[in-house]
Parts: C-alpha cells; structure tokens; sequence
C-alpha cells in the first residue's frame, strides 16, 4: 500500500509578517511587499521596532517575524529559521557609545535596544571577556532611536546602539567606547549574526521553502533595480539622510542576506553556542537551526 503524503496546512493569504522600518528590510522586502515578485503570497506588513518583534516571535503570533537571533533559543519549537533575508555581515557590529571616550563602565547604567537582542547578547559575550567581575550597575531597554539621545542628555551613562548609528553617533558628540562585531569577529573569525528571519513551522515545509524562495528572489530583485525600492525605503525612514540610509543598506544587506551559507550557519551556530556556554540562553536541540 502506497504512504498517503500528509496535507500541509493551506497558506493564509495574505501572509502576517513583522519587521522593521529600517532601510535593511524595506529594502530586502520592498518587491515582495507591493506584489512584484512572481508567486509569492501577498503580504499583510507590520512594522516594529526588533524588542516588539521578538516579544511577538516568543508569544507565538504572525506568521513570518524579523527578530533577532539571540531570541532563537526560546522560539525554534514553534518557528523555523529561513535561509535568507536576515541580517548578518563583517564591519557591521552594535558599539557602545559614551558621552566621555574612554568610561569606565563598572557600575554604570547602559541602554540596549532589547535584553533578548543579539546586540544585547554580544554585548554579554564582550563584557564576560574586559569587564570586571561585578559588570556594569545597570541596564534599561530603550528603543534603539532613543538611545543616543538618552546618553547625549546624560540620562544613561553608555548605550548600546544598532543600525545607522554606526554612521551617526557622532552627531550625537558622542565617543565609540568599543565594538561588539569587532571584538566577536577577532576571538572568532566568524561573520556577526545580528537579524534572522523565521517562519512558523506549523506553515508546513512546502510552504517555507516558498516564503524563503520568496524573500530570496526580493533581495535580488533589489539588488537588480535598487532605485525601485527607494520610495520605500525613504517613507520609512524619513527622518535619515537619504546617503546614510544608501550606507545601512549597502552594510546589513549583503551575501548573507540571500543566503546563509556555511560560514553564515557556523556563525549562529557559534553564537548560541557560546551563549549557552556561559549560560545566557537556553542550549538549542541538535538540527533545531536546519531548514525543514
């Protein structure tokens, strides 16, 4: 008797998908987002700042999530990793700023963008390595546009800063105390994972071959005809100056972006394991990070 195939679940169309307005993923999800990428499901976009999408990643909701890859350990039962439209790179890691170059941060208080962040987590990994024992005094989670503001006003004494303020802190008269891709790429040669893009697995494995098809064929069609995707890009990020967000994208959207790649599966694989190492999250299960 021939095995009958299980039926996967029928796609919802359109699919719910969160991500941020960032230059990156207006970008890599520009042409997927407004129906020019050939079969793909219609997409119904919700934009988040990354601490309001990984809280969604952990309870479950939307279909498809841009988070960060530090939250994996706490969501892969539930979501699957897709292969392609994240963000990892080289050059491209969060920094610490200051108002005063060379602060001593034992005892102070930091600003992060989110405590389940990659950011936040490479953050962990450098302060286990040069800071003293008892660490920094305090942290608070502040949305990442807030941060440099918040250390220039002296209201937080570091921050711990993502995106386009690599480009921009020192408007800020702000001083660059350390890299956290810097240190992480000197202690393992490894690109830095900083955003994943993840799918529910209940979708079935057809349908998340066809999201990360789908999300592929975005980026390169970017990448192809990049004035199209410039709209987008500025109505969403109105307040950068339109070199600043060309910079973000030509840094955070790059060979990775299309594809992970052996080196970009070490890297996360590097990552978490670490982490679990000195016991910042939860240990993942063997194969947790294929995809299905």
């Amino acid at each position: 008797m021939n095995a009958v195939k299980p039926v996967e679940p029928e796609l919802r169309s359109p699919v719910r998908i969160a991500y941020s307005p960032c230059p990156n993923d207006t970008f890599v999800f520009d042409a997927w987002a407004h129906g020019r990428v050939p079969g793909a499901p219609a997409l119904d976009v919700t934009f988040a700042d990354i601490d309001i999408t990984n809280g969604m990643a952990e309870r479950g909701e939307l279909d498809v999530l841009k988070v960060s890859y530090a939250v994996l350990p706490w969501v892969l039962e539930e979501y699957a990793l897709l292969p392609c439209g994240g963000a990892l790179g080289r050059g491209c890691g969060p920094l610490v700023l200051t108002r005063e170059p060379g602060l001593e941060l034992a005892g102070k208080t930091v600003a992060v963008p989110s405590e389940r962040s990659t950011a936040y987590l490479l953050f962990r990994l450098w302060a286990a390595d040069v800071l003293p024992p008892e660490g920094v005094g305090k942290v608070v989670v502040l949305p990442f546009h807030e941060i440099m503001p918040a250390v220039r006003d002296g209201r937080v004494d570091a921050g711990l800063v993502i995106h386009e303020a690599r480009f921009t802190y020192q408007d800020y008269g702000l001083h660059c105390l350390a890299d956290m891709g810097e240190h992480w790429e000197s202690t393992t040669g490894l690109p830095i994972p900083l955003g994943a893009i993840i799918a529910k697995r209940s979708l079935g494995s057809d349908t998340l071959r066809a999201l990360a098809e789908s999300a592929r064929t975005s980026v390169r069609m970017a990448w192809e005809d990049p004035e199209a995707s410039r709209p987008y890009v500025r109505a969403h990020a109105q307040e950068l100056d339109p070199a600043v967000a060309d910079q973000h994208i030509g840094l955070y959207v790059n060979e990775f972006t299309s594809g992970l790649g052996d080196a970009g599966y070490a890297a996360v694989r590097g990552l978490l394991t670490r982490a679990a190492a000195e016991g910042l999250v939860p240990a993942i299960a063997p194969g947790a990070l294929d995809f299905p």
